[in-house]
């Protein structure tokens, strides 16, 4: 274990049936297993996990770092990533199965030339219950609901089904023809770098998001920022197996996560997936760019959001033309406020707002947002509306 190729980090909490059938595919894999590690990160201590494990001795090099805090997805990812050893770490997550091939295929055609990529696996059963083969033949799913969880070897004769009819179809992140956002793409259900630019970069998750999602593209950003490519690997996939969730809660989570993502990066890329999600943020992204240029005096501005005391009131200033540099307000706005120079300034559109619902104690929407085209200035507007407990003035009332 002194030089292996690949660390498969696994983070795990009561999926009992779930973390069986992975490591069931894990220990099917081509490559030998004197050639990769298995380091899961499990937020719990469970006898019953202990005996699973148990049942891959001889077969997998398998290693479990145990916490008994709250779970954290996050959390439990950076547990096992301090651990692992490997020149790649594969990131999986505990309801992910994998076809026999897919490591060899991973580090021979990605990796084995010390290339510095970021490798996204494709994620099958995600959405559906039936997928179908490029030749339009029909592999029904079976089981892939939340009613109960099929057996490896059930998994494993699906993933044959998929082998033996050609060319694995694309996951629905190939139905962009152009990526201007490429991290929106990353889902850490199967993903793979090298662990030296994890650790020159220190490429850990933020253990600051709670519940379910985002965490995986915040994760992404700053990958992409670190200059690595990211790659779709048509090659590397994986089938998503069910499990009970609680729709109502993810969702709940998932709006706190997507605000603490734009008040920790707020751009204007991160803003759009935020209002609208990674498929259509991709493909708005390029036009409201460009309103955003024609919006502003000239070079070196751009629009923001301004938030500070007004007459005693919390106000936020949509619309506000800014510096794109120093944040710097220009003076009509910076006249709106009690104490010009303690505001809060931030670089976005407000198609999407860090803040609570009524957080704001008014907001103001200034006439720069008029030149977006109809969707986004409906979208700033709702979003002025969610944020604001009292009036919101608009440009809309006197246009």
């Amino acid at each position: 274990m002194a030089d292996l190729k690949i660390s498969v980090v696994i983070p795990y909490k009561q999926r009992l049936d779930n973390i069986r059938s992975v490591l069931g595919s894990l220990a099917d894999q081509t490559m030998d297993a004197d050639e990769f590690e298995v380091v899961v990160g499990a937020m719990e201590y469970s006898e019953e996990y202990v005996a699973a494990c148990r049942e891959f001795t001889g077969s997998l090099n398998l290693v479990s770092v145990l916490s008994d805090d709250e779970w954290n997805v996050a959390q439990a990812r950076n547990l096992a990533i301090r651990q692992a050893t490997g020149r790649i770490i594969m990131l999986l997550d505990a309801d992910m199965v994998l076809p026999p091939q897919v490591l060899d295929t991973l580090y021979d055609r990605y990796f084995a030339g010390h290339r510095n990529v970021c490798v996204l696996g494709k994620a099958l059963g995600y959405s559906c219950v039936v997928e179908h083969a490029p030749n339009g033949t029909e592999l029904t799913m079976s089981g892939q609901d939340n009613s109960g969880v099929l057996a490896y070897g059930g998994h494993r004769a699906l993933l044959d089904d998929l082998e033996q009819a050609g060319e694995v179809w694309a996951d629905d992140r190939k139905v962009l023809e152009s990526v201007p956002l490429p991290w929106s793409l990353v889902w850490t259900g199967l993903v793979a770098l090298p662990a030296e630019t994890v650790r020159r970069h220190g490429l850990m998750f933020d253990e600051n998001f709670r519940g379910w999602g985002s965490e995986d593209q915040e994760w992404g950003y700053r990958v992409y920022a670190t200059g690595t490519p990211l790659v779709l690997g048509d090659d590397v996939y994986g089938m998503h197996l069910p499990h009970d969730r609680d729709a109502a809660t993810d969702q709940e989570s998932y709006r706190a996560n997507s605000r603490y993502f734009l008040a920790k990066w707020p751009t204007l890329d991160v803003e759009i997936t935020r209002a609208y999600g990674w498929e259509d943020g991709n493909r708005l992204y390029p036009e409201v760019r460009d309103e955003v240029a024609a919006a502003v005096s000239g070079h070196g501005r751009t629009l923001g959001v301004v938030r500070g005391k007004a007459e005693g009131t919390d106000l936020l200033v949509v619309g506000a033309e800014i510096d794109s540099r120093s944040r710097v307000p220009a003076q009509d706005v910076r006249d709106l406020f009690d104490d010009a120079d303690s505001l809060d300034v931030l670089p976005l559109l407000g198609l999407a707002l860090p803040f609570g619902d009524g957080d704001l104690g008014e907001c103001r929407v200034l006439p720069s947002v008029l030149g977006l085209g109809e969707r986004h200035r409906d979208t700033v507007l709702a979003e002025a509306g969610r944020v604001s407990s009292g009036a919101v003035a608009s440009p809309l009332e006197t246009a």
